[in-house]
Order: C-alpha cells, then sequence, then structure tokens
C-alpha cells in the first residue's frame, strides 16, 4: 500500500500552494537531519511533556509565574533556552487532548468523544494508530509516564497502545479526593456527597481499589505498589516523584543505546494536590494548591533536562513541553488561571489557547517566541517526521496534525498551519484562518449564524460581530466545506457511546 498523509482539506489547499517553497526547505531540513543523525548514528531522541490544566499566561515567560504566586523559573529558562509558543492550542479537555497528541487526529474522528471516568468502558480504539506504534516501526525504543486517561481496560492500555514500558494512572485527580471527602468532616475536601468506596463498589459495581498500573508490551500490567498506586490526596505527588526518578533512570540506561527512544510523559501537573515538598516554598500562593505543585515539576523539569547534558545526548532529543487544556475553574482558587475568556472544556480561547514550549539545543536556536499557530496534533506528525517515519502514518483517515518541523528549524514564518478546527465533542464550534475566528451559530433571516474576531488584535474574544466579518462569510464557508468534505471522504469511526448519553462534564 503507497503511504501517503492524508490532511485535512484545508490544510492540503495550503500545501499545495505551497508546495514549490516547502520542497525547498524540505531539502535543507532532510540535510540538516542527515548531519545529526551522521554526528550521533541514530534518528533524534524525542520527549514530549504534556501537563494539566496550565493555562496561557500562567508561566512567567508569559506574565505569571511569580507574579501569580506560582513559580516557574525553570519552566522559563527552558522556554528561553528554545522556542517559545504564543499561538499554542490544545483541544478543550485532558482525554480529547490525549487522543490527539498521540493519534494527530481531533477526537471527532476516532470515536471517543467523552472525558473517561472510572467505570467507563470506552477508550481509546485499538484501530488507531498511536506515535508510539510510528515511531517502532523505524526502530525507536517507547515509553511513557503519568496520566493516560484514554480508558480502563487491557485493549486500551497503553502497553498495548505502541508502548514497550508504561507506568500510568487510569484516571484524573478528581477520585484522589472522592474518598478523602467521605472521611473527612470538616468541609476541606469537594466531593462531600461521595459515599465511600466500599459502598460505592457495592451500589454500582465501580472498584476503585487499583489507580494505575506498570505495563509492558506483551507481558500485561501489574498494579502500581505504594502510595503512587492508591487514590488519595497525596497520590499525586508520590507518583510524580516516582514518575521523573524512572524517567531519569530510562534516558541515563538507553542513552547510548543503538536505537533512539520516544518518551511520553503526561505529568498530573497541575492537578487538585499540593505538594508537601514545595508547599512553604518563598513566592507559593499558599491558598493554590496548585502552586506548590508547580514548584514540583519545575524540579522534575530541570532534572530532567540536566540528565539529557549530562549523558551528552542533549543536542539529538528534542523535548516539547504543552498544557493540555486551559484552567479549570470549578475548584477555584486550587486551580490555574488564564488572561483569556473561556476555561477548561470551552473553544473559546481560554479552553483551548495552551502554553508550549521547545527545547533542542543546537538545532532549535534560543529566545524564539514565533506567533505560527501550532496544534497539539501537530506533535504526532513531528515526530514522524523527525524520525524518518511518516510512511508509517496510515493513509485510510485524516491525519489533521501538520508537520512543524520546518518552524522548530527555520523559526518564525515557517509554520505551515493555517486553519484549525475547535471541536467540544462532536460539535464543530468554531474555525480559525490565518488571524481570523468565527464562532459557527444559528442563523437567522438569511444571515450567516457567526461571530466574527480577528484573534490576533483581539486574543480575548471581547468584540465579536456579525457585520465587520462580512467579507469571511463566503472563503470560510469555503473552508467548512474543505473540512467537511474530507469527513464525507474518510468518516469518523462511530462513536462508543452514543451521543444521546454521553455526559462531557469536564474533568
Amino acid at each position: 500500500m503507497t503511504h501517503a498523509i492524508e490532511p485535512d482539506g484545508p490544510h492540503l489547499d495550503f500545501a499545495n500552494r505551497n508546495a514549490a517553497a516547502w520542497a525547498v526547505e524540505d531539502e535543507a531540513i532532510d540535510a540538516k537531519l542527515a548531519d545529526l543523525e551522521a554526528k550521533h548514528g541514530k534518528k533524534p531522541n524525542i520527549v514530549y511533556v504534556l501537563t494539566d490544566d496550565i493555562g496561557w499566561g500562567e508561566l512567567g515567560w508569559q506574565g505569571g509565574g511569580k507574579h501569580r504566586g506560582t513559580p516557574s523559573e525553570e519552566l522559563d529558562k527552558m522556554a528561553f533556552d528554545g522556542m517559545r509558543f504564543w499561538s499554542a492550542y490544545a483541544e478543550p479537555s485532558c482525554t480529547p487532548s490525549r487522543i490527539a497528541i498521540n493519534t494527530g487526529r481531533h477526537p471527532v474522528r476516532t470515536g471517543l468523544l467523552s472525558v473517561l471516568w472510572p467505570g467507563m468502558e470506552d477508550g481509546l480504539s485499538p484501530e488507531e494508530v498511536t506515535i508510539a506504534e510510528v515511531l517502532k516501526e523505524e526502530g525507536y525504543n517507547t515509553a511513557m509516564w503519568g496520566k493516560w486517561h484514554l480508558g480502563d481496560l487491557p485493549e486500551h492500555a497503553p502497553e498495548n497502545q505502541g508502548y514497550d514500558y508504561a507506568y500510568y494512572g487510569l484516571f484524573n485527580g478528581a477520585p484522589d479526593y472522592w474518598q478523602a471527602s467521605f472521611d473527612d468532616r470538616s468541609g476541606t475536601y469537594p466531593f462531600a456527597d461521595f459515599p465511600g468506596n466500599e459502598e460505592y463498589k457495592a451500589r454500582t459495581g465501580i472498584d476503585l481499589s487499583v489507580a494505575g498500573y506498570v505495563g509492558k508490551a506483551g507481558e500485561g500490567r501489574t498494579p502500581i505498589e505504594g502510595a503512587a498506586g492508591v487514590l488519595s490526596p497525596e497520590r499525586q505527588e508520590a507518583f510524580e516523584n516516582e514518575s521523573i526518578s524512572q524517567i531519569t533512570s530510562y534516558v541515563t540506561e538507553h542513552a547510548q543505546d543503538e536505537d533512539p527512544f520516544f518518551i511520553y510523559w503526561a505529568s498530573y501537573a497541575l492537578q487538585l494536590a499540593p505538594s508537601e515538598e514545595f508547599f512553604d516554598a518563598p513566592g507559593v500562593d499558599k491558598n493554590n494548591r496548585q502552586a506548590s505543585f508547580m514548584m514540583l515539576h519545575n524540579n522534575h523539569m530541570r532534572q530532567l533536562l540536566d540528565t539529557l547534558e549530562d549523558q551528552g545526548i542533549a543536542e539529538n532529543t528534542l523535548v516539547v513541553w504543552i498544557s493540555d487544556n486551559g484552567p479549570m475553574y470549578a475548584f477555584y482558587p486550587t486551580s490555574g488561571y488564564t488572561l483569556l475568556q473561556g476555561s477548561k472544556g470551552e473553544i473559546l480561547e481560554g479552553g483551548v489557547r495552551v502554553p508550549a514550549m521547545a527545547w533542542w539545543p543546537g538545532m532549535i536556536n534560543p529566545r524564539q517566541d514565533p506567533i505560527d499557530t501550532l496544534h497539539v496534533t501537530d506533535l504526532f506528525t513531528t515526530a514522524a517526521r523527525i524520525a524518518g517515519a511518516t510512511d508509517h502514518i496510515p493513509n485510510d483517515r485524516i491525519t489533521d496534525g501538520v508537520d512543524q518541523t520546518s518552524l522548530l528549524l527555520n523559526g518564525e514564518g515557517h509554520g505551515r498551519r493555517n486553519f484549525m478546527a475547535y471541536y467540544s465533542g462532536p460539535k464543530l464550534g468554531a474555525i480559525r484562518y490565518e488571524d481570523f475566528k468565527i464562532h459557527i451559530k444559528e442563523g437567522s433571516g438569511g444571515l450567516p449564524g457567526m461571530e466574527f474576531y480577528n484573534i490576533k488584535r483581539d486574543p480575548g474574544e471581547k468584540y465579536g460581530q456579525l457585520y465587520p466579518g462580512l467579507f469571511a462569510v463566503a472563503p470560510m464557508q469555503n473552508l467548512l466545506g474543505q473540512h467537511t468534505g474530507r469527513v464525507q471522504q474518510f468518516p469518523h469511526r462511530a462513536p462508543m457511546t452514543p451521543e444521546d448519553a454521553t455526559l462531557t462534564a469536564h474533568d
């Protein structure tokens, strides 16, 4: 079978219009990657760090950090040592973004439409092809740590989705506080009506005794032992500490292997838990549990980058850090924050526009801050391109991610995305073309249903109007036609849960 990535319609049109210029760029990129491979004797290592609920503007380099009681010194240093993205986007909530980074596809295409909760049988279809599976075909060692959240059943598990090794939690952070809320009578914890683990199991059949597993491809999985494997407010810090210990050991053990490695670290930073180690650290807002967790994560990221440098493989390792969605205000002030309108679960900029950085010493020039648009699905396709593994991406489906290697290596103005679709579950809520964003509304009286924004001028989406954007109606309709036309050509996978039975409450 001939392999060629099948992009979304607007991306295909954009690529066709830039084919000649991009071919010249790609030739130079190929030469640069070939020189790197000749120097190190293998393809580049790739590390993707996906964090949780960290909003646009939360880190110090975006105006947050210590100014908001969430010091982020090490993350800021990583950002300035590499490339910091001002226009990076994720999906509106955590399971969708985990689908997107792993498959390069909008969740609506995969049939998995909602955030997952304990006891649900939905999960990432085995028919989907993950980035770990793509890279394994090219000889990569693959491993993941962190919040999997793509299904509890074995067929959905990371060790059966392309990862050689996985140390993973099944759920988001909320179940850590369910039993604690039942045990506590002071009202400190937020789930007062939870009946307790034993009664919950008796009533529902849902067993919360296993919070995560250690999985190995071909060998199955075993429950995580100790504090990191038992749901409680202390679990996340124990889990993160064990994760970074294993990650740095893994890097050290595999640094000189003849084959490269791919690490997917879906960190629990920043969920609901505080860090006892950094709770009283200078500058930390004690009323925001996530603030101390930010300090913990900063410390862990420094350990990771120091290990790569100490092992002499920093130049041959791409590290990308990105948040999975905007802040979850449901538990404010124990939450992140964003300067934009909206929050987790929404397609407003505050829900999907996130901080992101890329670090690759010697390959990505430092102190860059492009405004080119980057989407979390792009990390799938970019990793495949850097690894020389694009031939392993199936062409019987749409791949939404575009190759952004040129943006990483050539800098601002070399991004390859000028269109973005904003989905909330199965519903397309907005589309963006260059600086224009259209919120799709119900029309009336023959007039188009839309709110029109210049998102560069108005990132807070405060001045959405119809009439100033009338010139964009026909072009946007054409883009929408290109997008939906490809859906007809490559239909979505059937939803696992019937649409009328889906609850989409975000975690």
